[in-house]
């Protein structure tokens, strides 16, 4: 009979069984296969997150939500905002983790002052996606910024506002090619706390057929993860957490999950 702690038991358990599905091809091309099936009928567009459309799968949003409550930012730093779910999901894990904050020091808290936000950048914030996350319930958590993540001054204004936070993550899910995602790197990923992570979404794209994306620059040999390799080469302050995508097994963002250490 063992001693072992039963929530270890169960946590060395978990471990295990995630690093088997690492080695396990057969499963992880039947989830190629179903990642790819499932994009070419855009299943990715089907969710909300708090009323707002979110263009993630839902494996990606549980990995989220395990990340920043592991991490427990104050900030939070995305580009790309579309619809804005992504800002609603970020924006409601900061909200609770002021509540469990205020819940375990036994004191009252108001939730719309908060050191902790969500800063979304788009070049293109289309007006109806404006009013609707500056009418929404997480709207004191969030700051929006149109201009392109990369020109100069959009990164002096960002970084201006990152300055007084001790914990900051950073997600990268607008511009796609090579070129963009190594410039949003060279950016935004300095400002990544030690601990916390850098996102990189639709890393997936270099694993697609030629031409999957027939509306867009981005393709096998140009694209996220192309540029994640690229960043990594001169960057040895972050690493792949590679037990993220073997436990997600679907999911946009393989080998994207950078941690900083």
């Amino acid at each position: 009979m063992t001693n072992q702690d039963p929530i270890a038991a169960f946590h060395q358990e978990r471990a295990e069984r995630i690093v088997r599905y690492g080695r396990d091809e057969d499963f992880k091309r039947l989830s190629q296969d179903w990642l790819r099936e499932s994009m070419a009928r855009k299943y990715v567009y089907n969710f909300d997150w708090m009323g707002r459309p979110i263009i993630q799968y839902p494996q990606d949003m549980v990995a989220m939500q395990e990340l920043i409550w592991a991490v427990r930012p104050d900030l939070i730093i995305e580009t790309g905002i579309a619809h804005g779910g992504s800002l609603a999901l970020s924006a409601s894990m900061l909200a609770l983790l002021d509540m469990c904050d205020a819940i375990e020091a036994g004191v009252s808290f108001d939730p719309r002052v908060s050191k902790r936000k969500v800063l979304g950048i788009d070049i293109d914030i289309r007006a109806h996606n404006r009013v609707a996350m500056e009418r929404h319930p997480m709207a004191s958590r969030i700051h929006m910024i149109e201009g392109s993540s990369v020109a100069g001054e959009t990164v002096e204004r960002v970084r201006g506002l990152a300055a007084g936070h001790s914990k900051v993550m950073v997600c990268l899910d607008s511009n796609h090619t090579h070129e963009h995602v190594l410039a949003e790197l060279d950016a935004y990923a300095p400002l990544v706390s030690v601990g916390s992570y850098c996102v990189v979404f639709d890393t997936f794209v270099e694993d697609m057929p030629p031409g999957f994306f027939e509306d867009r620059p981005w393709d096998p040999g140009n694209n996220p993860k192309t540029a994640v390799r690229a960043y990594l080469e001169r960057h040895p302050e972050f690493e792949i957490d590679r037990g993220m995508h073997d436990k997600l097994q679907i999911t946009v963002a393989p080998d994207g999950f950078l941690k900083r250490i």
